[in-house]
C-alpha cells in the first residue's frame, strides 16, 4: 500500500479503528510508532501503514498501536517501541518490511530483534 498524503494515512486509521485495531485501553502490546517531522519524513507513515496491514492480516487483538512525537533520536529515524508489562524495547532504524517482521517476530513469537534495538526498558 502506498502512502502519498496525510489524507491515505487517515484513511487507513479509520479503516483500522473500524477493526479495532487502534483503540483506547489496555493490551497484551503497546506499539507506539513515532511520527514527529523527522520521524515522517523517514517513512513513519508507511511504517504505521505496514504495522496495522500485518496485524490485520493476522488478525492480532492483543495489540495497542498508536503514535508519539520525536524522542530526540532522529537519526534512527523511523522509530517503533514496542511494550508489553514493564519491558519497553525502542526499535530504530525501520523499513515497512522490518515492521512487518517485528510483528512477525516480537508480538507473534515473543523474539526481540537484537539487530534493530535502540534501546531497551525493564
Amino acid at each position: 500500500m502506498k502512502i502519498t498524503s496525510l489524507e491515505d494515512l487517515k484513511r487507513i486509521k479509520e479503516e483500522a479503528q473500524k477493526r479495532a485495531l487502534l483503540r483506547e485501553g489496555k493490551a497484551e502490546y503497546k506499539i507506539t510508532v513515532h511520527m514527529g517531522t523527522c520521524g515522517i519524513a523517514a517513512g513513519a507513515r508507511q511504517v504505521m501503514a505496514a504495522i496495522l496491514d500485518e496485524i490485520a492480516k493476522r488478525n492480532l487483538t492483543n495489540v495497542l498501536v498508536t503514535q508519539a512525537g520525536c524522542i530526540g533520536l532522529c537519526d534512527r529515524e523511523p522509530l517503533v517501541s514496542i511494550e508489553k508489562g514493564t519491558e519497553r524495547v525502542l526499535y530504530g532504524d525501520l523499513t515497512p518490511e522490518k515492521a512487518r517482521q517485528l510483528v512477525a517476530s516480537h508480538i507473534v513469537n515473543g523474539q526481540i530483534v537484537g539487530d534493530w534495538v535502540v534501546h531497551t526498558e525493564r
